[in-house]
């Protein structure tokens, strides 16, 4: 008999728990039928989960069919919780996604099948509630369309013929058996589903057992028990508690058997390794559970006894699962009851910590209070009852804020020195920023004749075992290299601790020289409002900085889509159902970190300031006479004992003391005249921004590095930026988008015939799923389709990096945000509001010329 792990996913209310009652009832495990508004469903087996309708908690249960045991892992639908969700990923073989049949695909949805697509998951689709009014069945096929190809239905609407056609279209092999035999076998079909080139659509009512016997069948007939190890193997995804406080740690076995008693070895968060004995095998099902002398391959079962273990962890030969995509997004004080010692409550939250590795627990040590980052208010409302239920404490919780991150405009080196009396360590990094999404990452390029590895795998241990703060609001660092390039020791002084120091110091030396970008998490969001409402929601996100498409009509209800930063967001839901009078639907999922949109008001509030933060120096100390004294940041360089051979230009002239401060973000400019004071600022720090070569031999004295443009110039132009900057553009947009992407392209071909440049004009096309960019030519111009998840910006960071390298380069676009980015690319910045003069310019020269060979033709 095969074991096959299920999870369910769905959007907030598409019926997903009842759909699990329903599976549970006609598989025969339940003799009556729960509902979530009676209170009663099976799976709901928090109090929490029953008093609010739903699941807070991923549960599971056993199913028994003919020829499978399926355990059915119920996952949470809220995107408050959906890390939980998240953490249940590493270890399905298939999802079951419910789709509501009333509300189609929601941006949660999309947020769901890309985790799926993300960690490989096989997925079978039922469509819910398609009894009611308004369900439409082609609609939600058509919506599924648009996140993959190969939804296809299996409810037996489809002739035999249509469906095995409809099936060939998804593989070559399909293809092959159906133009032989006229068909596809099941085993075929199998194999399909779990390549993930066929998405099994199953339509029905969840509530009146609809189309639930169809989804059993499916899941017996169309699924494989994936092939396993023979050593012992375990994914650790779930830590809990259960009622008497007892550990449990919940986890798949992947291969070999697990056994009571087993003595079972890793290594803990921190690092260090850990051997536990296994003391007991729990097999839940709901509340109940049954204690079990072994687990074989393909068993998710609670073990008890192990209290070093977390969730991603692997176990025997399985390796750690992939870091979360989701993160959490806000943040708030704790507020403590009258005479409670934070320190003391501190560890006991950490097991909190430790069942929802994405609630951060975070010690401010400067203001002396405990801060939570979090995913968002109903988190908060269920915490706040858990810390009563679990610690006794009844806590409140200070206005919340938005958890920021920084990263920086353009490349720069950071070094750290660490020497007091019998103590040595100097580290040289260098600093580079990274497109937006892509994290921290680490690498060396330091030779081994300048530094010993096991000097440098300690230094990049350093990197990584830290977050390192920003200098403009003391958040967490992201979207940067960070890469060893020189570092020395000494024989006899160096201890390990030494190059904590360095690394530590060397990171936040290099931020306080660099030109540093402040980020906030920003929501793509989907709004729906009546008709004649949607001028008021247009307005709205307006307000709120927010940019969105032309609204789409549906009946008499208008859909707005776009994005807009979540510090925006908090407290808008309970205004749009005044509004609309409850009419208003929102939904918004996490469309990850951009640009701040109010950066100097932001910095100006939080107030922090860089060299006063004791607890992450960017000083070194340097040692002479027998003592160690302080040298400060800005000074550190001239007293190196290495040299690191990273050039990145020296300065023109030598800056003032006073003149060296903490590069703060501006807020936006528009200018060209503005632009060249920008760029003043940055050569002032770097040099000649075109200066790429960044390695090379150090010489005894730094050399200087000049670089003359060659070839053509290269003009890039941020479509949707200049169509919604211009008037006319902006109002041919609102009717017909095409038509002013259209307009756009013919008015940039005439200033391409006029001018001797290269034109890429690019349009974001990041929400079309799979999609893989397209670069065509139009004329005389190249138009660029960005790919899924790639904005312009991130495209025209990237072009402009490549191209500045060996060519003149100018970028049209009014997103102040970019301008630091560009300019530290070594290109030139034009307003949409001087580039339209330049093409009025253009035009008229056109006029001109074209009247001055009229006339010469009407006189021959």
């Amino acid at each position: 008999m095969k074991r096959i792990c299920t999870g369910l996913l769905a959007h907030v209310d598409a019926g997903k728990t009842t759909l699990s009652e329903a599976l549970l009832y006609r598989a025969g495990c339940l003799k009556k039928l729960g509902r979530v508004d009676h209170k009663d469903a099976f799976l709901d087996t928090n109090a929490m989960e029953r008093e609010r309708g739903i699941t807070i908690f991923s549960k599971q249960a056993v199913l028994g069919l003919p020829d499978a045991q399926i355990t059915l892992l119920d996952t949470p639908g809220h995107v408050d919780f959906s890390g939980e969700m998240e953490r249940t990923l590493s270890v399905l073989d298939y999802a079951v996604l419910v789709v509501s049949g009333t509300d189609g695909v929601q941006s949660h949805t999309e947020t769901v099948w890309k985790l799926l697509r993300r960690y490989g998951v096989p997925v079978f689709v039922f469509v819910n509630k398609m009894d009611l009014a308004g369900a439409d069945r082609q609609a939600v096929l058509n919506q599924l369309a648009r996140l993959e190809e190969g939804f296809v239905p299996f409810d037996g609407s489809l002739e035999p013929d249509a469906f095995a056609e409809a099936l060939a279209m998804q593989s070559e092999e399909a293809m092959e058996a159906y133009l032989e035999n006229g068909e596809v076998p099941r085993e075929l079909i199998t194999v399909m589903v779990a390549r993930r080139q066929v998405f099994p659509c199953l339509f029905g009512s969840a509530l009146k057992l609809q189309g639930v016997d169809e989804l059993l069948a499916a899941l017996q007939e169309y699924t494989r028990q994936p092939k396993e190890a023979e050593e012992f193997a375990a994914r650790v995804f779930k830590i809990s508690r259960d009622e008497q406080g007892s550990r449990l740690t919940w986890l798949k076995v992947t291969g070999g058997n697990l056994r009571v008693k087993a003595l079972l070895t890793g290594e803990d968060p921190d690092g260090q390794p850990w051997q536990e004995k296994a003391d007991q095998l729990r097999v839940y099902s709901g509340a109940k559970f049954q204690a079990v002398e072994q687990a074989p391959a393909g068993t998710v079962c609670a073990v008890t006894g192990l209290t070093r273990t977390w969730a991603g962890q692997g176990l025997g030969e399985e390796t750690a699962g992939q870091a979360p995509v989701l993160q959490p997004v806000q943040s708030c004080r704790l507020l403590l009851p009258e005479g409670c010692d934070a320190h003391a409550v501190l560890p006991r939250l950490t097991q909190l910590q430790e069942e929802d590795p994405q609630l951060r627990i975070v010690w401010n040590e400067r203001l002396g209070e405990i801060h939570l980052q979090m995913m968002g208010e109903v988190q908060l409302d269920v915490l706040k009852r858990l810390i009563w239920e679990r610690f006794g404490l009844a806590v409140g919780f200070g206005p919340g804020s938005i958890v920021y991150k920084e990263t920086i405009a353009g490349p720069v080196e950071g070094v750290g020195h660490f020497e007091p009396l019998r103590h040595y360590a100097e580290v040289h990094l260098l600093l580079e920023p990274l497109p937006r999404g892509a994290g921290l990452q680490f690498d060396s390029i330091c030779s081994e004749d300048v530094l010993d590895r096991n000097w440098q795998r300690l230094i990049l241990t350093h990197l990584e075992e830290k977050e390192h703060l920003g200098v403009l609001t003391g958040s967490p660092i992201t979207d940067m290299k960070i890469t060893l390039t020189a570092g020395r020791a000494h024989l006899k002084h160096t201890e390990g601790g030494d190059f904590r120091q360095a690394t530590y110091r060397a990171v936040r030396q290099g931020l306080m020289q660099a030109d540093s970008i402040l980020l906030e998490p920003w929501y793509e969001f989907r709004l729906e409002v009546p008709a004649e409402q949607v001028g008021r929601a247009m307005a709205d996100m307006q307000r709120m900085g927010g940019s969105f498409d032309p609204p789409e009509l549906l009946g008499d209800t208008s859909v707005l889509t776009g994005s807009v930063p979540v510090a925006e967001m908090r407290g808008y839901a309970m205004e749009l159902a005044g509004y609309t009078r409850g009419k208003g639907k929102l939904a918004c999922t996490l469309a990850g970190y951009r640009p701040c949109h109010d950066a100097p008001e932001v910095i100006e509030q939080v107030g922090y300031d860089p060299e006063r933060d004791t607890e992450n120096p960017a000083d070194s100390v340097f040692c002479a006479h027998g003592a160690g004294y302080n040298v400060k940041w800005d000074e550190v360089p001239a007293h190196a004992h290495v040299e690191s051979g990273v050039r990145l230009n020296e300065p023109e002239e030598e800056e003032t003391p006073a003149a060296r401060q903490p590069r703060r973000q501006a807020a936006p400019v528009s200018s060209l005249e503005e632009d060249k004071q920008l760029a003043a600022i940055f050569e002032r720090t770097y040099g000649p921004s075109k200066g790429r070569e960044l390695f090379r031999p150090a010489p005894v004295k730094p050399a200087e590095y000049h670089f003359e443009p060659s070839g053509p110039e290269y003009l890039l132009v941020d479509g949707y930026n200049l169509i919604f900057a211009w008037d006319e553009l902006k109002k041919l947009a609102a009717d017909n988008l095409e038509g002013a992407r259209q307009a756009l392209a013919d008015l940039l071909c005439n200033y391409r015939g006029f001018h001797d440049c290269q034109v890429i004009l690019v349009f974001d096309a990041y929400k079309v799923p799979h999609g893989t960019g397209e670069v065509s030519r139009y004329q005389n111009i190249y138009i660029v389709y960005t790919r899924e998840a790639e904005t312009a910006d991130m495209y025209i960071e990237k072009t402009t990096y490549q191209l500045a390298k060996q060519r003149r380069v100018r970028v049209v676009t009014s997103d102040g945000a970019e301008q630091l980015i560009i300019l530290g690319h070594g290109a030139l910045r034009v307003s949409a509001r001087s580039f339209r003069e330049e093409v009025e310019r253009t035009n008229g020269e056109i006029r001109r010329i074209l009247e001055e060979n009229r006339l010469k033709n009407a006189r021959r």
